[in-house]
């Protein structure tokens, strides 16, 4: 009697044991680090316009990219910081943005024709980007076209608080990641 107590007990441990290196480990996701948060900048232009801003969420970080269509990846310049409050070129008009830290995201093309001054990208001064929802995003909180003077697009992004970002160009458009986290 004892002998088979003993049997059904190393079968249900062998059991067991075989059950859990059966069970897949979870993955885990590295995010990158080393953007840091100081000011980004890059000093050329385009006469190419813009015609849209969109925003994506990521495992890591929440991303806003400015499509300008045509332009050449060597003219795309921009200036991205964070400041405490943005200012409309031109008028100097303080545009609110809610958010823990606000970055003033700056695209050196227009965005609107410069032949015929007529806008490409639908949106209002002070109001939310067009088509965009920050719903569900982890870092972003408000997103604002500020206007476009002289060859410079501005926009306001709100963010939870102070953190790390990059800026790419990638073919024709602006890219700017803002991290979840500082780790």
């Amino acid at each position: 009697m004892r002998h088979s107590r003993t049997t059904w007990a190393t079968v249900a441990l062998m059991g067991a044991a075989l059950a859990v290196a059966t069970v897949p480990a979870q993955a885990t996701t590295t995010c990158p680090t080393g953007w840091g948060s100081l000011d980004k900048s890059r000093s050329v232009g385009t006469t190419d316009s813009v015609t849209n801003a969109r925003t994506g969420r990521h495992t890591c970080y929440d991303r806003l990219v400015v499509d300008i269509p045509g332009a050449d990846k060597a003219d795309l310049g921009y200036s991205v910081r964070y400041v405490s409050q943005v200012h409309q070129d031109g008028s100097g008009r303080v545009v609110p943005v809610t958010g823990g830290a606000v970055l003033e995201v700056r695209v050196t093309a227009p965005a609107y024709d410069i032949d015929t001054g007529s806008p490409t990208y639908p949106a209002r001064t002070g109001r939310p980007l067009p088509g965009v929802d920050l719903a569900g995003y982890r870092t972003f909180r408000d997103a604002r076209f500020v206007g476009s003077f002289e060859g410079d697009t501005q926009f306001g992004l709100g963010v939870r608080a102070r953190l790390p970002f990059r800026v790419q160009r990638v073919d024709d458009r602006i890219v700017v990641d803002v991290a979840h986290t500082w780790r």
